[in-house]
């Protein structure tokens, strides 16, 4: 599997980001809050990783949730997936949301979210008088088709 190094500042190494398994896509990241964090539902709270991220350029690191926490808790992240950019050197901080229906209590060293190393490519918008017909045209929300 391709790696590609992503310079981190942290004060507490067990925040360090890690997979799960050999082959997983996305690298834990636990909460560094000191004291509880209480979510009330359908509320959201930002959450502290205590990790700096030096992300290559070319990249980003998107931010997703945890299957586990959604299917047992329903704590999700907000801004699925969060992007953080290259050039961003502030804490990763995750926006969670309780979805559920009792509170949930967020502590120091729980794992919160996922983080994917991801290439970019930008964009060159091009302005033009019309653009290419499609059979699809301007159909949308759920135009695509009947199945």
């Amino acid at each position: 599997m391709k790696k590609q190094p992503v310079m981190i500042l942290i004060e507490d190494q067990d925040q360090i980001p890690f997979y799960g398994s050999v082959l997983a896509a996305g690298a834990d990241v636990r909460a560094a809050n000191r004291e509880e964090i209480l979510i009330a539902p359908r509320e959201s709270a930002l959450i502290p990783t205590g990790i700096r991220l030096e992300i290559p350029d070319g990249y980003e690191i998107q931010i997703r949730p945890r299957s586990g926490l959604a299917f047992k808790n329903q704590i999700t992240v907000l801004n699925t997936p969060g992007t953080i950019d290259a050039d961003y050197r502030g804490e990763l901080k995750i926006l969670l949301i309780n979805h559920g229906n009792e509170p949930f209590t967020v502590t120091y060293g729980m794992r919160i979210a996922q983080i994917v190393l991801a290439e970019v490519t930008q964009a060159e918008f091009i302005v033009k008088e019309a653009l290419a017909a499609t059979e699809r045209g301007e159909g949308g929300f759920g135009h695509t088709g009947t199945h």
